[in-house]
């Protein structure tokens, strides 16, 4: 069994669920999406992704007309294997196609760029052997790309990859929910002051940097959330 949250985008909530591997992920249609293949390689319980990324994998699918093969999708951050601010710990991005020969997989990458519902389809010469696509937000804080700024009130996905990274650092006290509360906004001031980061309570471009960079790839902590 697995917890998966969602971010809503349309309603601006955040849903749970607890699922089989072997049951569609929510929104999927028609179950071409399963648990266990939005998983991927990672072991941990609880899951996380958003509502559009998931209709537009739907979208995606119908057009393709055929079962598309997931090699990689979701990745807690302290698991590690991308880079330190890869939408795949925010759970929106999928490579795929691995399976594929090269013609195969440059009219999959074609067909997902021309449906219009990925915020990014990345360039065959940066991935020749699979398909990255993502469902990411923007604009992002830093000009180089990455997470959006973050800040008490917010509620999404990428509230959850923050607590997720604080949690795995000992910057206990945001729980993990997706909700940026005052335990939340606590727990960033305090690892904001540990960095010598301005201590405003904001998660912007440098703490997500920093953040990032210190927490992906870690391992499992004795203070990681993962009921």
């Amino acid at each position: 069994m697995a917890n998966v949250y969602v971010y809503n985008n349309q309603t601006g909530g955040m849903e749970f669920y607890t699922l089989a591997e072997s049951d569609a992920m929510p929104y999927n249609i028609g179950r071409t999406l399963t648990v266990n293949e939005f998983r991927g390689s990672s072991r941990a319980n609880t899951l996380w992704t958003t509502r559009r990324a998931m209709e537009a994998f739907n979208i995606t699918r119908s057009a393709w007309g055929r079962p598309i093969y997931v090699g990689f999708a979701f990745k807690r951050i302290w698991e590690g294997g991308h880079a330190a601010m890869s939408q795949h710990y925010a759970g929106v991005s999928f490579d795929v196609g691995q399976n594929l020969d090269s013609t195969t997989r440059d009219q999959l990458r074609n067909t997902a760029a021309a449906t219009g519902v990925w915020t990014y389809v990345e360039p065959a010469y940066l991935t020749p052997t699979w398909v990255h696509f993502d469902a990411r937000e923007t604009p992002p804080a830093c000009a180089a790309g990455g997470y959006p700024l973050v800040r008490f009130g917010s509620v999404n996905n990428y509230v959850l990859t923050l607590q997720d990274a604080l949690n795995a650092l000992g910057y206990t006290g945001s729980g993990l929910d997706g909700i940026f509360g005052s335990g939340t906004r606590n727990a960033v001031i305090r690892f904001q002051r540990a960095q010598g980061l301005d201590a405003d309570g904001i998660v912007g471009c440098q703490t997500w940097e920093r953040l990032t960079e210190l927490a992906v790839g870690i391992g499992r902590t004795a203070t990681v959330i993962d009921p």
